[in-house]
């Protein structure tokens, strides 16, 4: 049997290839992603293990905000002397590093990174963890003197004796360029300026005698546990955090974490989605091998092979054809992961692959995905060729499902089908988000098995639908190919599932992201009231100078500010709740519609008051009046009185969870060294918009990370976010539809294999090659309209509930995009013609004797 099963194999290797490509590229996006999360991690573990001090002393960071704040925490440079007063200390050095700087050259054009990571200002001191040293020019001597890593000056075109701008918390000052510093370990992507230590406080602080944190070096014998620990005994650790350096490099590594998981997460559901549609191409693929075998198994059970030997003669060939995908998967992975590493170089992470990470549970991974699934798609296959009879096979009945009842998909299908409707319902009833979305998520997976269960079911009503114009365009070659597409409905279901899963996914977000566009537009128009917002280009907070130039600019006349500040608030059910803040001027009402539910703007931006998202408020029992201890940075506190509640649905909310927001004199007063996050400005009686908004860009030119915005600009700018989020989705569509075409072009080529003789029939009484390539076409394009139209009912399904999900947040608007669901059904088109090309020319080339006399 071994040997029979090995012949097999190789004799069907051509059919079983295109099986293959759906495992190597599930198990591709699965190794790939794991070598270059892997890669990455490695690198920066080494570079914060070798760059973290002894000991770090830094500002407590009891409260973390999801939204920049600008605010600068420090601690005393003087802190560095006592320090060193401790038994075990062998150094200290006082660190100035700041990250919310802009570096712009001469042209105003940024210096800084356009990838999202930081430009750092910091002051230059050179130890045996500095990842830079000094390659040309000298070191930063006073002010107006500085560094710049080589890897900007090379990218930026920046050369010694070029004057850069830094725009810093404390004000702007202008630097000369005396030296490039060239890193010596992996560049993380950040720009990189460092100043004369002895003024970096000064530029980047604001003051002299403050520092970030402060570094310790342990005296030889002195582990850096041991000298954590005298430290906190002599300065106290209720102001301070103490890190070792493996704390302070695990720290590093966390906040590294989020990027890598992203890129992680975004790959492997490029995996499932490969996976998944690959079960759907590998259960056809054995489906009909073992349909166009059944004299050969026949022969086998004949011949005294029992139905153990059969399925498990069937598993071996999946096994094999898992091996061999998983093997050509895992070094096509190995490629992935070199272009990824490649493609982070170009972004500035400057990565090398020859220090890339392959760890032992990689290709585990890759094998357990690979043979795995292939041997779960083959078994319900192999169980079936292990159930034919000697005497049917050898009289050549086809196993293959044709016109067995589907009575018992029909029952399992309807049952899962109504679960899944009725979590779907719940879902679009529910009135809490947390519940709401466990639904969906049920529904959708249920809904989606029991279509893939049922589909069947559907080929004939709707392909005789779809089909129907079919004679009338095309004749008999339109009838036969309607009629081939009917033949077998579970082979043209399967067929069409892998179109119907990528599809039903693009349909759904579709509505969803036209949904999120629409609702924002309608509470973009519903509450902005100001002419223009002025923002940084990635919502960072920007300086004060700004906001100093934008109040200066003839034909202003009204500004209001926003900054954020992160709070911890203990609320009345015992919570204590984190979440950030948003501070406003007073005349906050002239730029924003606010509606209430109680009190107003002016109770709530009080001193000593803040306001509420009044849905927020009643799920923690807070009442207008009630009295809330609130916790800011830096371990102060206050009691602020509940001044309003806010309708959030309708005004989308201040700040993030809970709506909380207060006058800005509370946050300069609890959060001070704070920056703006955007500025609302109106126009002054007597200019036109037009002109303000020219007066306004001619003001910030030198600030080119600031931008003014309307709210036509905010609108678009709202798009393009939800559209980065759609681009994803499409890409796992083109991936899903990869591996559909192959499905379908492995249905066809295998069913022209199986018709043979059919066709050879077909072209002995008159019909010629181009008819017969055309009825191949029509059914493919029947069959990929067929998955189409399925997987868009379904995510049109999905798409809406996903919007009831929304409206809970406030996003009640509902958007179909009516234009993207015909274009995709013209693509579907286009997809099976394209599908259908290799098997109808290979069908027109078979010798019309040979295939006549084919068994």
């Amino acid at each position: 049997m071994l040997k029979a099963t090995l012949r097999s194999f190789l004799a069907h290797k051509g059919r079983l290839m295109l099986s293959a490509l759906a495992i190597v590229l599930s198990v591709a996006f699965v190794a790939g992603s794991l070598i270059f999360s892997d890669t990455v991690t490695r690198t920066f573990d080494r570079l914060f293990a070798s760059t973290s001090a002894d000991v770090t002393v830094e500002p407590k960071q009891d409260l973390k905000s999801s939204v920049p704040t600008g605010a600068v925490q420090t601690v005393p440079a003087a802190l560095a002397d006592e320090v060193a007063k401790v038994d075990g200390v062998a150094d200290t050095h006082a660190d100035v590093s700041v990250q919310n700087i802009v570096v712009v050259d001469s042209h105003n054009k940024s210096v800084g990174p356009t990838t999202g990571a930081p430009t750092i200002a910091t002051d230059w001191y050179l130890t045996r963890r500095s990842p830079v040293k000094l390659t040309s020019g000298h070191a930063p001597q006073g002010a107006g003197q500085a560094l710049l890593d080589a890897d900007t000056a090379d990218k930026k075109h920046v050369r010694i004796g070029d004057t850069l701008t830094v725009q810093a918390q404390p004000g702007t000052f202008r630097v000369e360029i005396v030296g490039i510093a060239t890193f010596t370990t992996t560049n993380p992507g950040a720009a990189l300026v460092f100043l004369d230590p002895a003024v970096a406080a000064k530029e980047l602080l604001g003051a002299t005698g403050r520092a970030t944190s402060i570094s310790v070096d342990a005296a030889q014998g002195v582990t850096d546990a041991e000298l954590k620990g005298r430290i906190g005994a002599a300065i106290g650790t209720g102001t301070y955090d103490l890190k070792t350096a493996d704390e302070q490099a695990k720290s590093s590594a966390a906040d590294l974490g989020g990027f890598l998981d992203v890129i992680k997460y975004v790959m492997l559901g490029f995996a499932g989605i490969a996976t998944l549609v690959g079960v759907f191409l590998i259960v056809n693929t054995f489906s009909m091998l073992i349909a166009q075998r059944t004299r050969e198994l026949g022969l086998l059970r004949a011949l005294g092979a029992d139905r153990r030997q059969v399925r498990r003669s069937v598993l071996t060939e999946a096994v094999l054809l898992g091996l061999v995908g998983s093997t050509l998967g895992l070094g096509a992975g190995v490629g992935l992961a070199f272009g990824l590493i490649k493609l982070m170089s170009a972004f500035g992470m400057n990565l090398k692959a020859t220090e890339m990470v392959i760890g032992w549970g990689t290709p585990v991974a890759a094998y357990v995905v690979g043979v795995g699934v292939t041997f779960v798609a083959a078994y319900l296959p192999a169980r079936r060729a292990a159930t034919v009879s000697p005497m049917a096979a050898l009289a050549d009945a086809e196993i293959a499902g044709v016109g067995k009842p589907l009575r018992t998909r029909a029952i399992v299908g309807g049952v899962v089908g109504a679960v899944g409707a009725a979590a779907l319902a719940g879902c679009a009833a529910a009135s809490k988000t947390a519940s709401a979305a466990s639904l969906l998520g049920l529904g959708v997976v249920l809904t989606l098995i029991a279509t893939v269960i049922a589909g069947p079911l559907l080929v004939r009503p709707v392909i005789r639908v779809l089909g129907g114009a079919f004679p009338a365009l095309f004749g008999p070659v339109g009838r036969m190919s309607q009629r081939n597409a009917l033949r077998n409905p579970r082979r043209t279901g399967a067929t069409a599932a892998a179109l119907m899963v990528g599809l039903a996914l693009v349909g759904g977000m579709s509505v969803a992201s036209a949904s999120m566009s629409k609702s924002f537009d309608q509470q973009i128009d519903k509450t902005l009231g100001a002419d223009f917002v002025v923002q940084n280009s990635n919502f960072l907070p920007f300086t004060r100078e700004i906001t100093d130039k934008v109040r200066g600019t003839e034909g202003v006349g009204l500004v209001v500010r926003q900054r954020f500040a992160p709070v911890a608030v203990r609320l009345p059910d015992g919570k204590r709740v984190t979440t950030t803040a948003a501070g406003y001027d007073a005349q906050v009402d002239e730029v924003a519609h606010v509606p209430y539910k109680g009190g107003d703007t002016a109770a709530a931006l009080a001193a000593g008051s803040l306001g509420m998202d009044v849905t927020f408020a009643k799920d923690h029992k807070v009442r207008l009046g009630s009295v809330l201890p609130v916790e800011f940075q830096g371990g102060k506190r206050a009691e602020m009185k509940v001044g309003a509640l806010t309708d959030q649905d309708s005004s989308g909310g201040f700040g993030t969870q809970g709506g909380l927001f207060f006058g800005i004199a509370t946050v300069e007063k609890y959060v001070p060294g704070g920056q703006d996050s955007s500025l609302y400005v109106n126009r002054a009686p007597g200019t036109s918009a037009d002109q303000l908004r020219s007066r306004l860009e001619k003001t910030l030119a030198p600030y080119p990370q600031v931008q003014v915005r309307d709210q036509a600009d905010y609108k678009k700018l709202v798009h393009d976010q939800i559209a980065v989020l759609l681009y994803l989705v499409y890409a796992l569509l083109g991936l899903a539809i990869v591996i559909a075409v192959l499905g379908v072009v492995n249905t066809l080529a295998l069913s022209v294999v199986e018709r043979t003789r059919e066709i050879g029939l077909l072209r002995a009484i008159g019909l010629g090659r181009r008819q017969l390539r055309r009825m191949i076409r029509l059914e493919s394009v029947v069959i990929a309209v067929f998955g189409a139209v399925l997987g868009l009912a379904l995510g049109l399904v999905w798409g809406v509930c996903v919007q009831q999900v929304l409206a809970l947040q406030g996003m009640k608007a509902l958007a179909v995009p009516w234009g993207t669901i015909v274009a995709v059904v013209i693509g579907s088109a286009v997809v099976g013609i394209v599908a259908a090309l290799l098997p109808a020319l290979r069908a027109s080339r078979m010798n019309v004797l040979a295939a006549i006399a084919h068994e």
